[in-house]
């Protein structure tokens, strides 16, 4: 026989007659309507803990000793050829102070130069994992907090002045934590975004043009790595991050650990069957198969620089793909799906 469906019932815990019985309690005698709370979850066991390298470290005090050693090696050596010159001539000599003095100006210039360089990169960073938790966790004091940051960073840019002035009046209106996030994405990321496909887009077509032209292997892997490194600093700048020579590096070495990460370098059959699929290969010659293949590769790059200099992450804009930008090389009629 089948149990009647019980009617709903409105209640109070601590009414008279409500009984809260747990798993293999008794039901109490005169118990008007019970309770059976769930059962609690147990707490998610802790991520293992990677054990630190006990000991000293000793190749980072080599490498400071050795630099130490070269730089006093460096300065020994100027304030020799500085006396020897006073020796010779005094016009000479204050020539040579001068020019030692503003080499020294110069490198204090450049080292404070590439140490903002790569604290702007690490702020672009953290704004993006803040992001990430605030939108998991639907937090709207964080969300706020990264949109005012957002909005700080991008103040001296004209390209994103409407944004700014649009979002200024919503910050408070928003309350759950993801929606402003979204907002914030949408007002200020969305014509970066633009600018960003279009460098990616460009940077690929002038890979596949030039690469199918070119005669050479060795010239063909020196404009390839030129066009890309050129395409990650570019993406920096237009995202804000605008970093240094080590910043870069750093940023490089992110890039190249995205790729590892997802997979956006393998050149295996997937990426060879995309364009036979679409009957691309049956009509290009073998260079201009190899210049599109290389289009393909800056384009995967590109994205990955995206999704590393990109100060928030991909909420409720939609990720470009590989398609969005090869368009244009592979023609109207072969769209290649990432």
């Amino acid at each position: 026989m089948t149990r009647a469906p019980r009617k709903p019932v409105a209640f109070e815990v601590n009414e008279e007659g409500v009984a809260i019985v747990r798993e293999g309690e008794a039901t109490p005698a005169g118990a008007r309507i019970v309770v059976t709370p769930e059962p609690e979850l147990e707490p998610d066991a802790p991520l293992p803990v990677v054990p630190r390298r006990r000991g000293l470290p000793l190749g980072r005090i080599f490498w400071t000793a050795l630099g130490g050693l070269v730089s006093l090696g460096v300065g020994l050596s100027i304030d020799a050829l500085v006396r020897d010159l006073f020796a010779r001539n005094d016009w000479l000599g204050w020539t040579g102070l001068v020019l030692a003095v503003l080499a020294l100006v110069a490198a204090v210039a450049i080292i404070v130069r590439e140490v903002v360089g790569v604290a702007r990169v690490r702020r672009i960073d953290v704004l993006r994992e803040r992001a990430v938790l605030a939108a998991a966790k639907d937090e709207p004091d964080e969300a706020l907090a990264v949109s005012k940051e957002l909005v700080t960073l991008y103040r001296d840019r004209a390209d994103t002045a409407r944004g700014r002035r649009a979002l200024a009046g919503h910050l408070r209106e928003v309350i759950d934590g993801r929606d402003l996030l979204v907002l914030t994405e949408h007002e200020l990321m969305r014509p970066l975004d633009a600018a960003a496909r279009t460098l990616v887009a460009d940077a690929a077509k002038r890979v596949s043009v030039v690469t199918a032209v070119s005669p050479r292997a060795v010239v063909d892997v020196l404009f390839v790595l030129v066009a890309v490194l050129g395409l990650i600093r570019k993406l920096a700048d237009l995202y804000g991050g605008r970093p240094g020579f080590f910043g870069f590096l750093s940023l490089t070495r992110q890039v190249i650990g995205h790729l590892a990460v997802t997979g956006g370098m393998a050149v295996g059959d997937s990426l060879i069957q995309q364009i036979v699929g679409h009957g691309v290969a049956a009509r290009l010659s073998a260079r201009l198969g190899e210049g599109v293949i290389n289009g393909l590769l800056t384009a995967r790059i590109g994205l990955a620089a995206i999704d590393v200099c990109r100060p928030l992450p991909f909420l409720a804009q939609p990720r470009p793909g590989v398609g969005d930008v090869m368009s244009g090389v592979m023609g109207k009629g072969a769209k290649v799906e990432e």
